[in-house]
């Protein structure tokens, strides 16, 4: 039976509308070749192949809804009038190696809540205790002191008041956050700075980067915009929660690490213009795509937004604020994969996941890309 539940996010509320059916995590696990995890990019970016997953097949099934193409074909499929919404995140330098004494920590950035404070997942987090400092290898002005702890792992550290000084410091002393089914034994290689940061990375925060627009170079932006699709940019830091494994039976009971994140108000009036013309939003990536969702309103109406969002999108969850989402493929039983399922039913991605397999696509941050259509409202889609 549907069921409403308003959430507090920043300035707005946003109603979270959905069917909620019964849910297992189990009911989102497939079996991934090892192989098919990528570990470099395609070089160029816009190389990738690109599975489109349409709304609706002429044959009526899944399989026929589904299209193999090149990320260069991307133009192809917009039409004049949509818009692209990117999230224009800057990855941080944000995995850090210290100490407390004879204790060695690692040390995951994960939120900055201002006026020098963040929270981070530390590695060994139980050899601290509030009023600790730890020094930092490679920044050794750098001595943040421990105002809190919690039992999960996270702490929140005082960096102190210059975010400049940090900056510098993260530059020479941090590591690319690379996610840990990206395997580098011997540390970040050099070129993986450049390779983890997208084409509209402005705004630094995040420790993640939004992967969808790591396909995205200078000339498939120029050849979408000479279609008439226009462009716009939210911001989400992606934190350190998204490496963190799903734990427990049951998908609803899961809690996500807030992050910061902000809709302008011309933004937002971009958007809802678009759809008002009959145009297509084009939701760039997962990140952009939870965003819009957490300030979207029951009748279509994204509102500016400005604070933390802990948006969950299960199946069931009705969308109102993207028409399509391009993302990369998502690891099984992943929150992500949840949400793909969510976004274009359950069925379907079922199927266009066992077609990207056995067409030897490459997965997750590196990987290549899918084009989802937005589902109709199918009750029967809803069902894992």
């Amino acid at each position: 039976m549907p069921g409403v539940a308003q959430r507090a996010t920043g300035r707005y509320r946003a109603v979270v509308t959905s069917t909620l059916p019964p849910l297992r995590t189990a009911d989102f696990d497939f079996d991934l070749p090892e192989a098919l995890v990528a570990q470099a990019p395609a070089r160029p970016r816009d190389a990738s192949r690109l599975l489109h997953v349409a709304a609706a097949g002429a044959a009526g099934g899944a399989a026929a809804d589904l299209a193999d193409l090149g990320v260069r074909d991307l133009p192809s499929l917009l039409r004049a009038g949509d818009l692209l919404v990117a999230n224009d995140t800057r990855v941080i330098p944000a995995r850090l190696r210290a100490r407390r004494g004879e204790a060695r920590l690692e040390v995951m950035l994960n939120r900055d809540e201002g006026g020098g404070i963040w929270q981070a997942l530390v590695k060994n987090a139980r050899r601290l205790r509030v009023g600790d400092t730890v020094e930092i290898e490679g920044a050794p002005g750098l001595a943040p002191r421990v105002v809190e702890r919690g039992e999960d792992g996270t702490v929140r550290f005082d960096f102190g008041a210059d975010p400049a000084a940090l900056a510098v410091a993260l530059e020479a002393a941090g590591e690319v956050p690379l996610p840990p089914y990206i395997a580098r034994p011997q540390g970040p290689l050099a070129t993986d700075r450049a390779d983890y940061q997208t084409l509209f990375a402005e705004r630094p925060g995040a420790v993640a980067a939004p992967t969808a627009s790591l396909h995205f170079t200078p000339e498939l932006l120029a050849a979408v915009r000479a279609r008439g699709v226009g462009l716009v940019n939210v911001t989400l830091h992606v934190g350190a929660g998204t490496f963190l494994p799903l734990r427990g039976d049951d998908p609803r009971a899961v809690k996500l690490h807030a992050e910061w994140g902000e809709v302008s108000a011309e933004a937002a009036a971009a958007i809802n213009a678009t759809r008002a013309a009959g145009g297509r939003v084009v939701a760039l990536g997962t990140t952009a795509l939870r965003l819009l969702e957490s300030c979207v309103d029951a009748e279509g109406q994204v509102h500016a937004f400005r604070g933390t969002t802990d948006i969950f999108l299960l199946p069931g969850h009705v969308f109102r604020s993207a028409d399509l989402l391009l993302t990369n493929f998502h690891l099984p039983k992943s929150t992500l994969f949840m949400l793909v399922s969510a976004f274009a039913g359950v069925e379907r991605m079922r199927a266009a996941y066992a077609h990207a397999i056995a067409g030897g696509y490459r997965f997750y941050s590196f990987g290549d890309a899918s084009l989802l259509e937005r589902a109709p409202r199918n009750a029967a889609e809803d069902k894992p």
